[in-house]
């Protein structure tokens, strides 16, 4: 396979830190129809060059697959090239779960990526790095985008107000965090669809970067298109 190649990068000596990265690829993919992750995407397919990206940043990358789909052991798997491979759970924080424990205990910072995402430049999984390892007292950091789109509050069609967006963003990842601070905001089991909001619900600090546009997650099968057009280009 023609997977994508990162920058080079020597992610275990900088500054002392020990980077991973979690790609998480465990989704059923209900909204688009099927498992988007394992789709080709310029030769590649999506969870390969997300995969390719997050090495930029890190000493090692474990994949998360669906239930069912992970070979026995760590061994890697060429199709993807991550280090590890293990099995996700029933939701999307589980599978995160399930992937922080394969990652090694002299990890001080840990990034998460959606697979869904595979058009991440790896300069911005050096910014979330960066903002974490760079500052004191920084636990995390998300790249985001201003919403500019007028949001309304609604009840099935009935709108009921307008949404203030002045102090709104859209998350994206990759999201770097602090592995100690990452391990113990999950070490409660809670759940939410993304990592920095569980941090958020411990009080740890959260700092963003800018996002990418291009950086857009594949929803619906008119992504797919879209990613292709802008690989392409």
């Amino acid at each position: 396979m023609n997977a994508p190649t990162a920058a080079a990068a020597d992610p275990a000596s900088a500054g002392g830190e020990r980077v991973w990265a979690i790609v998480v690829a465990g989704g059923s993919g209900n909204r688009f129809g099927r498992p988007k992750q394992f789709l080709n995407l310029g030769g590649s397919t999506v969870v390969a060059r997300s995969i390719a990206a997050a090495r930029s940043v890190a000493a090692g990358v474990v994949v998360v697959v669906p239930a069912g789909q992970s070979p026995a052991g760590d061994a890697p798997d060429p199709d993807f090239g991550a280090d590890i491979r293990v099995d996700g759970g029933p939701s999307r924080a589980a599978s995160v779960r399930a992937g922080l424990a394969a990652v090694p205990d002299d990890a001080t910072v840990v990034v998460i990526h959606d697979a869904a995402r595979p058009l991440a430049a790896p300069a911005l999984f050096q910014a979330v790095v960066a903002a974490v390892t760079g500052r004191s007292g920084v636990e995390g950091c998300i790249p985001v985008l201003p919403v500019t789109d007028t949001l309304k509050r609604v009840a099935g069609t009935e709108v009921l107000s307008t949404v203030d967006r002045s102090d709104l963003v859209a998350a994206q990842t990759p999201q770097a965090f602090r592995a100690a601070v990452l391990r113990r905001a999950h070490r409660e089991g809670a759940d939410a669809t993304d990592d920095a909001a569980l941090l958020e619900s411990m009080g740890a600090t959260v700092r963003t970067v800018p996002g990418d546009p291009r950086n857009l997650k594949l929803t619906v099968p008119q992504d797919l298109v879209l990613a292709e057009i802008l690989v392409g280009s």
